[in-house]
């Protein structure tokens, strides 16, 4: 085989609609659907249409797909944030608050109604020695990192208390649409609004600013 040859037969076995992408998406689908527990591999190879043999080629077994599948979940989730985050710009309020406007593109690219895939992993998964141990703990970096990074910038009196505060509004719009999967309720449908976390979220920035000192008493 041709350097050219082997180039495209490697592309060809993980690209998109390859075998590895067809399991990886059948996986996404199932496992944030029906839960990884009650998801046999079974199911995830009728769904992506491959042998046995491909499943454990690309990943070893169940527990390497799962954890390349909250790979790449979090990979998409990072990509979309840092587009989000460009687009905020300087401003450092907007900067702060292009996590809601983050989770609202990444609908466009991932299933989130059912809330957060990498808490509900967390419940399922509780083998420390597990690997998809590696990207929880990715997420949850990722999150405090960013949002830390964005309540100092913002100038906040307590950056540790605001980043937490940000993190509830984030984690609540979450857990909001995993009950509006199962609820249709208006109340749900609003607590899921960028409006709405937006709201909450400058108000907790403004709380934690520091008053300003540059008007003269009266």
């Amino acid at each position: 085989m041709t350097g050219s040859s082997a180039r495209a037969g490697s592309r060809g076995s993980t690209g998109p609609g390859s075998p590895r992408a067809r399991l990886l998406d059948a996986a996404e689908e199932l496992f944030y659907e029906r839960g990884i527990a009650a998801t046999g591999v079974d199911a995830v190879l009728r769904r992506a249409r491959v042998a046995p043999a491909t499943l454990y080629a690309h990943f070893g077994g169940k527990d390497g797909l799962v954890a390349a599948y909250l790979e790449r979940r979090h990979q998409r989730w990072r990509q979309t944030w840092d587009a989000a985050f460009e687009r905020a710009g300087q401003d450092p309020v907007a900067r702060a608050l292009s996590v809601f406007d983050a989770l609202d593109a990444l609908q466009d690219v991932l299933d989130t109604t059912r809330g957060c895939a990498f808490l509900g992993a967390a419940v399922e998964v509780v083998d420390p020695g597990h690997p998809a141990r590696a990207w929880f703990d990715a997420d949850t970096e990722l999150l405090a990192t960013r949002l830390r990074r964005s309540a100092l910038e913002a100038g906040a009196d307590d950056p540790e208390a605001l980043a937490a505060e940000l993190l509830l509004v984030y984690d609540g719009v979450l857990a909001a649409r995993a009950r509006r999967a199962t609820t249709p309720d208006r109340a749900f449908a609003a607590a899921t609004s960028t409006s709405a976390a937006h709201a909450l979220a400058t108000s907790a920035i403004t709380r934690h600013l520091p008053e300003r000192a540059d008007r003269a008493p009266d």
